[in-house]
């Protein structure tokens, strides 16, 4: 009889370091690092480069770009560097880069969040593929035993019904493509019971009943699962209740930002989870770190969205 642990190494990822061998296995991926004169980011791409595992081309000033590799002492190698001084412009050109394929993944450097999603999400030029852009993170949760995903923490305040649903089949596509064939997926709620008075709760079970339908896809879906039942099997047990997603669930959808955004935080300050995170829901992978994120996270971030097939 396997262990749980022996089941997700067979059907999943274990840890963030796996991404690294996926990515090894995987055609080496360009990144386009849009306003790339930025000290953290050019850290963690000379790290990844290092690996083999991308080749960088940079867009932003030259001159600035260069100065900051002289003085952390960063080897930029062959990296192409595009000289552009106006942050919009520099956006533009690694946008249409990636939309030209001439990239496969699009970075944001030194630049504000708004600035560089504007240049996506631009009608004409952008990197458009349907309406709804959802982040995605990766956690290697050191008493969980596999990695945990979860979306949407960053980009969406409160989403409705139909935006859950996009929410759900970019990370689920996004999930496939690292090599899981049907994640498991928790909706969160307070409560594992429908209350009509939680619509969350409501929302979680057409959402289980449209996968059980087909109309969500590539995936197993449960739902409304309190946090403890989604990753406890013991939980689940005690509470009666029968599910294959319960205890061992790949991803985590929440109701809203706020309890995405405490969810995350709570991984990473206070049950030390290592991470990886991108947008999900363009015409390719986005890596959009911030600044608080850990230089082990960045690079994470860059490998996980090299490490997906084409």
């Amino acid at each position: 009889m396997t262990t749980k642990k022996e089941e997700a190494g067979k059907t999943g990822l274990t840890k963030l370091s796996d991404l690294y061998t996926l990515a090894k296995k995987s055609k080496k991926k360009k990144l386009a690092v849009a306003v790339a004169h930025d000290e953290h980011v050019l850290e963690a791409i000379c790290a990844v480069d290092k690996m083999g595992l991308v080749e960088a081309i940079l867009i932003g000033n030259e001159a600035k770009i260069k100065a900051i590799a002289l003085n952390l002492k960063l080897d930029l190698g062959k990296m192409k560097i595009v000289n552009e001084v106006v942050d919009v412009n520099a956006v533009r050109i690694a946008v249409k880069m990636v939309k030209d394929k001439q990239a496969d993944i699009l970075m944001k450097g030194n630049v504000p969040t708004a600035t560089f999603l504007r240049g996506v999400l631009d009608k004409e030029n952008g990197l458009r593929k349907g309406d709804v852009l959802s982040h995605f993170a990766l956690f290697e949760v050191p008493t969980y035993h596999k990695l945990l995903g979860l979306s949407d923490a960053a980009m969406i305040p409160a989403p409705d019904f139909k935006t859950k649903v996009a929410i759900i089949n970019n990370s689920v596509e996004f999930m496939n493509r690292l090599g899981y064939a049907k994640p498991k997926v928790a909706i969160l709620a307070a409560v594992e019971m429908v209350n009509e008075s939680m619509p969350a709760t409501m929302e979680a079970a057409l959402l289980s009943k449209m996968n059980q339908r087909g109309q969500i896809k590539n995936c197993i879906i449960d739902g409304p699962l309190a946090y403890d039942n989604a990753v406890s099997m013991e939980s689940a047990k005690h509470k009666g209740i029968v599910s294959d997603v319960a205890g061992d669930a790949d991803l985590l959808i929440v109701p809203d930002i706020e309890a995405g955004n405490i969810l995350y935080k709570a991984f990473g300050f206070s049950a030390n989870a290592k991470l990886a995170a991108c947008v999900l829901g363009a015409a390719a992978p986005i890596v959009l770190t911030s600044r608080s994120d850990t230089e082990e996270s960045k690079q994470a971030s860059i490998v996980m969205a090299a490490a997906i097939s084409q």
